[in-house]
């Protein structure tokens, strides 16, 4: 899966950064191409694997560089003014060898909040690549407004994107840590589902061949219908079986190579832990409508039948039909790691109780416009009653 990938805001750019180092360190030859765009200079220059030519910064006239805070009307309205610059980049880059778009950012703060709904709407209008949205959801003790910030931004972003990843900070808290330690392991985890699903549909190392494929064209058929995707994760330790007693009536191949049906349990239950597990975010997998599952890991550790048993469990878990399943075999590692897609979820607890922060949020901020007119007034004339 051929991602042009824009790192929009401060957490947006974080992201990006910290993926293109994981894939640098992997050795990765998938093609694909990023920017980081930001009002801020500082947050820009933090960077660390995204070239400098790759960084774009907007808002020069306006922001100075300082960025808009958390301002998002303010980071749309800026995205708007600039939206040519931005686009200029993207097609500099070029983009006919691309599968999709995924712009990631932070909804609760300004620029990535307000920008990525602006971005989203142009690459809808302009191109004929699929335009998602992987958005990180503020956790509710971040404050009301970042909760405004994210409601909004999340109603902006449904009406372009063909599908909008959400992550949630309050699912992803760890314990003993700082906020900024927290939001780092947030980062990780984002970056490990995001680098399993970028290998969908590529070529695999020379000489493996996967036992079920799932091409780039899957994956867009399960993430297209503009709702809402959370994505879950599972991984373990690639085992060798140890010698026993019984060893002595198998041959050395089978000393090394766990059973069948080891293996299939081994797959459908890694596939449970991922669907069942910790969640971008939470929400109840009977009212996802397609789902998809991707396994990656040493050949010798993947096999079909669990990988089709687990189809069938996870068939009978959503409320749709839809599933799709493959496997991506490499010897680069010594674990087998397992991702569920499950798209256009409906039923999510957590943005009930954003929209009723939000709401909050907006009613104190309409008091405190309106507490300031009253003074303003008092000063000059008195009320009529």
């Amino acid at each position: 899966m051929r991602f042009f990938i824009i790192g929009f805001g401060q957490a947006g750019g974080k992201i990006l950064d910290m993926f293109l180092e994981n894939e640098k360190r992997r050795g990765s030859k998938i093609k694909m191409r990023h920017l980081a765009v930001n009002t801020a200079r500082t947050d820009l220059l933090g960077l660390k694997h995204v070239p400098m030519e790759d960084r774009i910064l907007i808002g020069q006239t306006v922001v100075k560089g300082h960025g808009v805070g958390t301002d998002n009307e303010l980071g749309a309205k800026i995205a708007e003014d600039e939206i040519e610059t931005i686009l200029n980049a993207i097609d500099e880059r070029g983009t006919h060898d691309m599968d999709a778009f995924i712009i990631i950012a932070g909804l609760g703060g300004g620029t990535g909040s307000g920008g990525a709904p602006v971005l989203a709407k142009y690459l809808s209008e302009m191109y004929s690549e699929p335009a998602y949205c992987l958005g990180i959801i503020p956790a509710p003790e971040e404050g009301k407004l970042y909760s405004l910030n994210a409601a909004r931004s999340i109603a902006s972003l449904l009406k372009y994107v063909d599908s909008l990843i959400l992550v949630d900070n309050g699912a992803w808290k760890f314990e003993g840590l700082s906020l900024r330690e927290s939001f780092a392991k947030i980062n990780e985890e984002i970056v490990r589902r995001l680098a399993i699903l970028s290998r969908a549909g590529e070529p695999v190392e020379e000489e493996l061949v996967g036992e079920m494929v799932v091409d780039s064209s899957e994956v867009i058929n399960t993430l297209k219908g503009g709702g809402i995707a959370s994505i879950g994760y599972a991984t373990a330790l690639a085992e060798i079986h140890k010698k026993s007693f019984f060893s002595f009536f198998k041959n050395k191949k089978d000393e090394l190579e766990p059973l069948e049906n080891d293996k299939a349990i081994k797959i459908a239950t890694l596939v449970k832990r991922a669907a069942l597990g910790r969640l971008t975010i939470p929400c109840n997998i009977k009212s996802a409508e397609k789902a998809l599952i991707l396994i990656a890991g040493p050949p010798e550790h993947l096999d079909r039948k669990g990988l089709e048993k687990a189809k069938i469990w996870l068939e009978e878990q959503i409320s749709g039909i839809e599933v799709r399943a493959g496997d991506y075999p490499t010897r680069r590692t010594k674990y087998v790691a397992a991702l569920v897609v499950l798209a256009n979820v409906t039923d999510i607890p957590r943005l009930k109780e954003l929209q009723k922060l939000a709401i909050e949020a907006k009613i104190e901020t309409e008091e405190i416009e309106k507490s300031k007119k009253t003074e303003i007034f008092d000063e000059d004339i008195e009320p009529l009653i």
